[in-house]
């Protein structure tokens, strides 16, 4: 790609826009949240997919609405019941801002959402992308939703070689996609945008055959590959982590479990007491110091069950899973820290690496050891 970038961007011409409008009537998905304009159901469909793929997040969205089938349900709904509804789906901040605005909309607005972009950003985890989209598909604000599929649309459609990740920039996309909006309804022009980057204007190894706006694509006419733009920024190694936890035992078989702070990675969700290994400390080490630090309580012996490896967006961990029965003084219940039966902490919202040690657990407590690719059991004493 040459290295001079063009000095300013034309607008679109509508003619792109009827044509992205046609194609998405041909070849739009049946997918679940398409069903009706309900702005509820369409603001549940927008955070959730705000981090999460197309094909991942149906069953979530589903499972939400069933779960929780308009404001006041959801408002009415204690924050432990939306987490454990959301579990799996990640970044459960969006959940828990989700929650938080339904009981503003219930208290403030009878359970009805806002239809200006300017009150809809005044919700709690409403930024200005999901305030377009939902103002564009359940309202018809004449507005432009710009997410990171309209981004590399336009890019490539304009040969927009600067930085995509900077408001300049962005800006400059956004009245050009405006231009081209034309008389198409505000909704379905979103939508198809959205489609189109989705299934044909993909990342890697665009299908540009089958792009109905290939006619007013720069990428397509001039570069020799288009998925050059746009521009992406130097990938940085994804921090790895070790971290030791322990599943503590009392008399009567329960575990021991706390509630992680209903701020940052995974607040509100319940694990096992352990974190973080230090340096050269052993795994057993810390999590006979974590356990002691977060609950003040001993374990009469360690022992080490399974090394459960997980993925996070920004990290991986591996997780030493332990367990050891309580030694007296037991640790004492509280707010944030439970004694649970197997079967009770499967009903609480938890972490999906806690999810795998779980069943880890309840496989070698049954006798089977763990086949999961994700783990592998102990084989010495820590």
């Amino acid at each position: 790609m040459p290295a001079r970038a063009p000095t300013s961007i034309p607008a679109l011409s509508p003619r792109v826009g009827r044509a992205l409008v046609r194609w998405f009537h041909r070849h739009r998905r049946p997918l679940a949240w398409r069903r009706d304009r309900d702005p509820y159901h369409v603001w549940v469909a927008e955070v959730l997919l705000q981090q999460t793929r197309v094909a991942q997040a149906e069953p979530y969205y589903e499972r939400f609405i069933r779960a929780f089938p308009n404001v006041r349900a959801l408002a009415a709904a204690p924050l432990e019941r939306v987490l454990k509804v959301w579990q799996g789906a990640g970044y459960y901040a969006r959940a828990r801002q989700l929650h938080s605005a339904a009981q503003i909309l219930d208290r403030e607005r009878s359970g009805r959402l806002p239809s200006t972009v300017a009150e809809l950003e005044q919700l709690p985890g409403v930024g200005p992308y999901i305030a377009r989209s939902v103002g564009a598909l359940a309202f018809g604000v004449r507005t432009v939703a710009l997410e990171a599929n309209g981004v590399r649309v336009s890019a490539r459609w304009l040969r927009e070689s600067g930085d995509v990740r900077t408001e300049r920039v962005r800006r400059r996309l956004e009245r050009a996609l405006f231009s081209t909006l034309g008389t198409a309804p505000p909704g379905i022009f979103n939508e198809a945008l959205m489609e189109l980057g989705e299934t044909v204007c993909v990342p890697i190894a665009p299908r540009c055959e089958r792009c109905p706006v290939r006619f007013a694509c720069r990428a397509t006419a001039e570069l020799e590959d288009p998925s050059s733009i746009p521009r992406r920024p130097p990938t940085t190694r994804r921090p790895h982590v070790r971290a030791a936890v322990v599943a503590l035992e009392d008399a009567r078989g329960r575990w021991l479990v706390q509630r992680r702070a209903p701020q940052g990675l995974l607040g509100g969700l319940w694990e096992f007491p352990g974190g973080k290994i230090e340096g050269r400390e052993s795994a057993e080490h810390a999590a006979e110091r974590e356990l002691r630090e977060e609950t003040g309580g001993r374990a009469y012996a360690l022992e080490p069950v399974a090394v459960v490896r997980h993925a996070y967006s920004h990290f991986s961990v591996d997780l030493h899973v332990f367990r050891g029965r309580a030694r007296p003084p037991v640790p004492r219940t509280r707010e944030g820290r439970r004694w649970v039966t197997p079967p009770e902490l499967l009903r609480l919202a938890i972490p999906k690496a806690t999810e795998k040690a779980v069943a880890v657990l309840r496989r070698r407590t049954s006798g089977t050891a763990s086949r999961d690719s994700l783990s592998r059991p102990g084989r010495t004493r820590a």
